[in-house]
């Protein structure tokens, strides 16, 4: 039995940072990062003898906003101040009362401390980027359309560039698409033969996964309205795993019963297979015997649809940072996203540790530049005499981090795919050589469903 949830927040230690080797000079940075801490999605187990609140009053920060009416009112032209209040079910108002699903107050301080992280190691320690902002383009700021990726993103941007070191007129602008267009998630909204794939991935997950969580009902049931737990239940195991990390994280009273490791390990272990489980073939041993789980969803396919936009994206920055050097100006990319595309872009180099990621947590690709001297002999203009020359050549090597570890990348494993006894530094041909495979060519035509 623990006495502390697992799944916890991971924040990025500084300390701890592996430099690269010696001649390896980071060029690009992108990072993509899980939203703060939030409210569960939706009011579950809130009935005794659970009793996790219904409502939260932990969002008391950033309640009042600016609306402006220049040209809507004849007296006022310079904005209107409202509070905003949230309401609940029952028809009442509390101070500081959250939304379903909204960061709280822990969450604003968890993404704010993860910016200021990211100044202690870009800007103070690596001296990658300046102290000061004079130049909007050597960042790049970008968000899910959601409130509290969003907010997140806010933060995380106050704690690398306050205002204070932002030079006069320099702005940071976060980036929003319409949903249609996003690919920060995989976009099942646009691409309707993804959504099949996943809805019949579900289902093959269901038929594996029920039996296991069997057992847990003598244990669990109790809080759910005597109702069994299973992937596809009212609740679903998703949403209780959902609930208790989440209720976990702002230090509310979790039933003893999810803070053993063999509970809730099992029921993560069910919810990430349903979510993420992309490997071909996989036995699942239960206490009597093992099942095969056929396959179902394809994914290559999955992958493709899922994260090749995103990752073609990531590779093509990489690409034109290595091509123009300092005519690209871009020096760190912050995505701010979901757990779902944390564990999609590990599950897509296989590195996944079958681990929901924690609120806060990052996925980072960094890139670096190596310069080595070449020998070339050129043969002269109009003489038949061969000169000597040495000049510089650039290699290029992208390292994976998450949770404060390197990430060795089987589809790089192989001698000259990565730097010579640094197996974690991925040569920029082999990692492109990957996303180009997983990039769709008509991602539209894909996205049809097929027959």
């Amino acid at each position: 039995m623990k006495q502390q949830m697992q799944g916890g927040p991971v924040p990025l230690d500084v300390e701890s940072y592996p430099v690269a080797p010696e001649g390896l000079d980071l060029e690009q940075v992108h990072v993509y990062v899980r939203h703060g801490e939030r409210t569960p999605v939706r009011v579950r187990m809130s009935d005794p003898p659970a009793s996790i609140p219904a409502d939260w009053q932990m969002c008391n920060t950033a309640k009042s906003f600016h609306e402006t009416v220049a040209g809507h009112s004849p007296t006022v032209d310079d904005g209107l101040w409202y509070r905003k209040v949230v309401e609940n079910r029952h028809g009442k108002t509390a101070e500081g009362l959250c939304l379903l699903g909204e960061l709280t107050d822990i969450g604003k301080k968890s993404t704010y401390s993860f910016g200021t992280a990211l100044r202690s190691l870009y800007v103070d320690r690596l001296k990658f980027l300046p102290p000061k902002l004079e130049d909007e383009r050597l960042t790049y700021f970008r968000s899910t359309n959601i409130a509290r990726t969003i907010e997140s993103l806010q933060h995380i941007v106050h704690g690398l560039y306050p205002p204070s070191t932002c030079a006069p007129g320099t702005i940071p602008s976060i980036i929003i698409r319409n949903g249609i267009d996003e690919n920060l998630v995989s976009n099942t909204l646009a691409c309707k033969r993804l959504a099949l794939l996943e809805l019949q991935f579900a289902e093959a997950a269901v038929a594996v996964w029920n039996q296991r969580l069997e057992p847990l009902d003598k244990k669990v049931s109790k809080y759910i309205g005597g109702k069994p737990l299973r992937l596809d239940g009212t609740p679903r195991a998703s949403g209780i795993l959902d609930t208790v990390r989440s209720a976990a994280a702002h230090g509310f009273r979790v039933p003893s019963e999810f803070m053993d490791d063999d509970v809730i390990g099992l029921i993560e272990a069910a919810v990430t297979a349903e979510w993420f489980d992309s490997k071909p073939l996989v036995h699942y041993p239960t206490p009597c015997t093992s099942i095969d789980r056929p396959l179902v969803f394809k994914s290559e396919d999955g992958r493709r649809l899922g994260m090749g936009r995103l990752l073609a994206d990531a590779s093509e920055g990489m690409q034109r940072k290595a091509r123009l050097d300092s005519k690209e100006p871009t020096k760190l990319l912050v995505h701010s996203t979901h757990d779902s595309t944390l564990a999609a872009l590990l599950c897509t180099f296989d590195v996944f540790d079958d681990k929901w990621p924690p609120f806060t947590s990052s996925v980072t690709f960094e890139l670096f530049r190596r310069q080595t001297p070449a020998f070339e002999q050129t043969n002269l203009s109009g003489l038949r005499a061969l000169s000597s020359v040495w000049r510089r050549q650039d290699e290029h090597y992208v390292r994976m981090r998450y949770k404060n570890k390197n990430m060795v990348l089987p589809m790089c494993a192989e001698k000259g795919k990565h730097l010579p006894g640094s197996p974690e530094f991925c040569t920029l041909e082999a990692f492109q050589r990957k996303v180009g495979e997983l990039t769709p060519r008509d991602w539209v035509g894909e996205c049809f469903p097929r027959p």
